[in-house]
């Protein structure tokens, strides 16, 4: 009989979904052959999880939690809106983000952190949601930001209910002046910033990468003008400004009363707080952006499911 060791319970788990406890029993009633150990699991009704794992999982629920200084906003994907109205499923995305707060926010440590009054990680804990409500599940990312004087302030568009949304956005402002205008203020930001999508804080915090690219582009389109390099160097500087001014926060302009650019919107409210502020970063988490859906063929997936063949042009 092979050695039942916790690389092959592992290999098991992952292969199946099945709980830990579950895969050793598996494994051990079948000596430790592993693709007889799947089917014992199958017909015990155990991998149930596992054969929902290849679904696309682009619907769910951001959450965010924030407490003193500091604020997470996590996304838990699932296959259909329906299951974002699920108790269940929302009392489970709460809790990862009281999680993610209560930890570094990095989703890695948030999956092996342990779930409260269950006794198990959080990735068991959700393969056992997946058999509960049916669907197939997934922590897709967290981040957790923080201040040493000041606030982080939360945003939720598309509210399900409190703290549950369709996209969750994080603000964070040091500053040392008054915290409930702060918060005011970062309310207001966490609005534009779900709605104007900005890829960073400043332009030097942009990925140089991106900017290379948009340089190259830019370049390229002078040159079809037939203008003298010096021209088209002024024409490519002109269109990184405008490139700007729609990617970074400090550059673009306030949604909320359409004229003012955000710096000038920070500088008029270190007057109000009294004390300079600075936007120390920011999370922006809209569900499902850039997950591949599926783009199924309803009829064909319904006749097949009745072992008929659809009607020849839909």
């Amino acid at each position: 009989m092979a050695e039942i060791t916790a690389s092959l319970v592992k290999d098991l788990r992952e292969k199946t979904g099945a709980g830990m406890m579950d895969c050793k029993k598996a494994l051990v009633e079948n000596g430790g052959d592993i693709e007889a150990a799947v089917d014992w699991l199958r017909k015990k009704g155990l991998a149930a999880a596992a054969r929902k794992a290849s679904r696309v999982a682009s619907e769910g629920l951001v959450a965010v939690a924030t407490g003193p200084n500091a604020a997470a906003v996590i996304e838990l994907n699932a296959e259909t809106d329906f299951v974002a109205r699920n108790d269940k499923f929302q009392d489970a995305a709460r809790t990862l983000a009281t999680l993610a707060l209560a930890g570094s926010g990095d989703v890695e440590e948030l999956r092996k952190a342990t779930w409260p009054d269950a006794g198990v990680d959080v990735s068991h804990q959700i393969t056992t949601l997946i058999a509960t409500i049916g669907e197939n599940m997934n922590l897709r990312r967290s981040v957790r930001l923080s201040v040493s004087a000041g606030v982080v302030s939360s945003y939720i568009h598309t509210s399900l209910a409190p703290g549950l949304g369709k996209i969750g956005v994080l603000v964070a402002l040091e500053s040392t002046g008054d915290q409930g205008k702060l918060a005011d203020l970062g309310k207001q930001l966490a609005m534009h910033i779900a709605a104007a999508r900005p890829e960073a804080v400043s332009v030097a915090e942009l990925d140089p990468a991106k900017v290379d690219r948009e340089r190259a582009i830019l370049a390229d389109k002078a040159r079809t003008s037939g203008k003298p390099e010096a021209i088209i160097a002024k024409m490519v500087e002109g269109g990184l400004r405008k490139y700007y001014e729609e990617v970074v926060l400090t550059e673009q302009t306030y949604v909320i009363d359409g004229e003012t650019k955000i710096t000038k919107v920070i500088e008029n409210a270190a007057k109000t707080v009294g004390a300079p502020v600075t936007v120390a970063g920011f999370a922006r988490f809209a569900l499902g952006e850039g997950i591949e859906k599926e783009q199924g063929d309803f009829a064909a997936e319904v006749a097949a499911a009745a072992g008929v063949k659809p009607a020849a042009g839909g």
